[in-house]
């Protein structure tokens, strides 16, 4: 939309075009519904059978956003040295959000530590990871959700969407928790996923 605003924008000031027809729009992200994983899909995801070691991985990762909630980035960057046990005997993640320069103490579920512990050691530096290019994940994971079944496109905004709809919202954690583990800077991003309807099927 912003694009072709741009390009609407050009022919109006070059006489091209004798109306704005974008003239007040204003671009929302409120308005914006990016979509989510049932709890169902997510096992259907986890279950599905892979034929290839990198197809494994990149739906490995996927999942792993799912219930952290990092972003592409976020995942690619993730060092040992940001795995910390605390007091409570339980290991988080503590680091910062790439793109908004936030800080951000995630839990670890028994799913992502898992994940963790199978790639330990499968990486030439200290990154947790070894991730394959945004553009190879974003083609396997779409190859998995037609494998799937899935009406919905498979993404890393899904993966966040899913993970602050169906893992964080759905069992009762405050809105206002769930901003902080995205390292959402305004409410208002947040409160786009307390709006969808939640699902477990």
């Amino acid at each position: 939309m912003i694009g072709l605003k741009h390009v609407i924008s050009i022919a109006r000031n070059s006489g091209a075009l004798p109306f704005n027809p974008f003239a007040g729009y204003i671009n929302s992200p409120e308005s914006v519904d990016r979509g989510y994983l049932t709890e169902r899909e997510i096992q259907t995801l986890m279950e599905a059978p892979v034929k290839s070691g990198t197809c494994e991985l990149v739906r490995d990762l996927f999942i792993f956003s799912v219930f952290t909630g990092l972003a592409y980035a976020d995942v690619k960057a993730l060092t040992t040295d940001r795995l910390q046990t605390f007091f409570d005997g339980n290991l988080w993640i503590i680091t910062r959000r790439r793109k908004t320069n936030t800080e951000s103490n995630i839990r670890l579920l028994d799913v992502p530590k898992r994940i963790i512990e199978k790639y330990k050691g499968l990486s030439k530096d200290d990154h947790v990871f070894p991730v394959p290019s945004n553009g190879r994940c974003n083609t396997i994971l779409k190859e998995l959700g037609r494998q799937c079944g899935f009406k919905i496109r498979l993404t890393y905004h899904v993966a966040r969407h899913t993970n602050a709809t169906t893992v964080l919202l759905s069992h009762g954690v405050p809105i206002e928790t769930v901003s902080r583990l995205l390292g959402h800077t305004d409410l208002k991003t947040t409160q786009i996923y307390a709006r969808a309807p939640r699902m477990v099927a």
